[in-house]
């Protein structure tokens, strides 16, 4: 099976995409893949929700050459993991003066071997960490929460997705929209899925995430849901999620 790179992408902040990338890409591993968090986010969500606190080199030594990629690696609880940090806002400064810097993420994963998928956590904006994880992928995962103002984010998003496809990265296609943090009580949530269902071009994916507190302790602990609390809702709703992104 060649590797499935994928980038999960939101331009706004706490919208679910940490807990996304973790919680599917543990879903995966549990249903035998080899999976791959690459937590391309300076301010490290991923890394610190998987208690890698203080690794003995991040992904920003991967980008400045100190390491390779696979130099930086962890592995936590079946996943691999290569550790963000705040580096990064340096990293994003430079790369903005060096030619090609839209390539530096996909030529370091070219020396990475093994994985079915690699699952991209990016900045919460759409910046050239996150053009650098754009080029990198072959497709996009884009975790949408249920409220009117991120329907104006998805336009922003796709279209996004658009250019690079045209300028750097032809094989680039959306995944899909995964309703994230849904709120069955809520007459509006409802309302909003109605309306992307019937007005929005790109795939929606059938399971979607419930609001559940076990998601949000499980970072506290440093484990993904699945490893958490396996019997939640929001371990079912993930792994359920995982099955039909396979077989997507």
């Amino acid at each position: 099976m060649a590797t499935t790179t994928v980038a999960v992408i939101n331009q706004k902040g706490g919208t679910g995409k940490t807990t996304t990338t973790i919680n599917l890409g543990s879903a995966l591993c549990k249903l035998g893949k080899r999976v791959l968090l690459i937590d391309l986010d300076p301010q490290a969500n991923l890394s610190y929700s998987l208690a890698v606190t203080e690794p003995k080199a991040t992904l920003a030594d991967a980008f400045l050459g100190n390491n390779t990629l696979q130099d930086v690696l962890l592995e936590r609880d079946g996943l691999w993991v290569a550790p963000g940090s705040n580096e990064l806002v340096d990293i994003e400064i430079s790369l903005v003066a060096q030619p090609e810097r839209e390539n530096f993420l996909k030529n370091m994963l070219q020396d990475v071997k093994g994985f079915d998928y690699i699952l991209i956590d990016c900045p919460p904006s759409l910046s050239v960490l996150t053009l650098n994880a754009l080029t990198a992928a072959t497709e996009v995962l884009i975790p949408l929460q249920m409220e009117v103002l991120t329907l104006q984010g998805l336009d922003q998003i796709t279209n996004t997705v658009q250019k690079v496809k045209k300028a750097f990265n032809p094989k680039l296609k959306i995944k899909g929209i995964v309703v994230v943090m849904f709120d069955v009580r809520r007459k509006l949530s409802q309302e909003v899925l109605e309306y992307l269902q019937e007005n929005v071009k790109e795939p929606i994916f059938k399971q979607s995430i419930r609001l559940n507190v076990k998601l949000a302790e499980a970072p506290s602990f440093g484990r993904s849901v699945l490893d958490y609390d396996p019997s939640s809702n929001g371990a079912r709703d993930y792994k359920a999620l995982a099955e039909e992104f396979i077989s997507r």
